[in-house]
């Protein structure tokens, strides 16, 4: 009787074991997959950004036709390719390589979603302050949200406590996953997927019901908090 207990609990524990492997190498897939899938969309509106703003340089298109400039290849790139081409995404891929004119002062982990919304940021110290924040305190798109709009490089630069400022900041953090940056919009919009519902996995969607997670095969002296490597432009005109 204590041999086949002590089987069964030996099977259990190769068994749990097992799960456990599965699951660890499940889990680094989708961020290795995660990872990539970021990596090429950053890699592509960076260069997007730079292929315009070597075109205006160049005088094929004098400075006050800029908008004109930006409507028309909006217009013209979401007829051939598709969505992922708004009026204010393309700015916002002309004003990414404005910023980070070298393409390695781009953060890995940060997604093109972070990136939107550090580029409205005109002050040059307080966008390094926040993408600083976010890659090593692993923010998501909404915890970063909700940092710039409690005014945390404010708060901070202002304080006499720095450090207490930025630990009751972590209160209510959300981290991000790398299944929840495979579910951007932008994403779909990259890729050509079409965002259903629901995903299953080994293929590109269903009429099930059941939810199931996406599977790809093959983010004054007092301000100088910290310095940004960056140059200081104006925030792409208001649409």
């Amino acid at each position: 009787m204590n041999s086949m207990q002590n089987t069964d609990s030996s099977l259990s524990t190769a068994y749990e074991s097992l799960v456990s492997s599965i699951s660890e190498t499940l889990q680094e897939g989708r961020s290795n997959a995660a990872r990539a899938v970021n990596n090429a969309v950053l890699t592509t509106y960076w260069q997007i950004g730079r292929f315009i703003v070597e075109y205006e340089q160049r005088g094929q298109e004098r400075a006050e036709y800029g908008s004109e400039l930006m409507t028309r290849l909006s217009r013209d790139l979401t007829e051939r390719h598709g969505t992922g081409f708004s009026k204010s995404n393309v700015f916002a891929m002309r004003r990414l390589y404005q910023l980070y004119p070298k393409f390695q002062t781009l953060s890995g982990k940060l997604t093109w979603s972070h990136y939107i919304e550090l580029l409205k940021i005109e002050d040059p110290l307080e966008r390094g302050f926040y993408e600083h924040q976010c890659e090593s305190e692993g923010w998501g798109i909404r915890e970063l949200k909700r940092q710039m709009k409690s005014m945390l490089f404010q708060r901070v630069a202002l304080s006499k406590d720095k450090q207490g400022v930025l630990r009751l900041a972590q209160e209510g953090q959300i981290v991000e996953r790398p299944e929840d940056i495979l579910r951007e919009p932008y994403i779909f919009e990259f890729t050509g997927l079409p965002q259903l519902p629901v995903y299953k996995e080994g293929g590109s969607g269903g009429s099930s019901g059941q939810q199931s997670q996406p599977v790809f095969a093959g983010t004054g002296e007092g301000l100088r908090l910290y310095r940004a490597a960056t140059t200081h432009d104006d925030w792409w005109e208001n649409l």
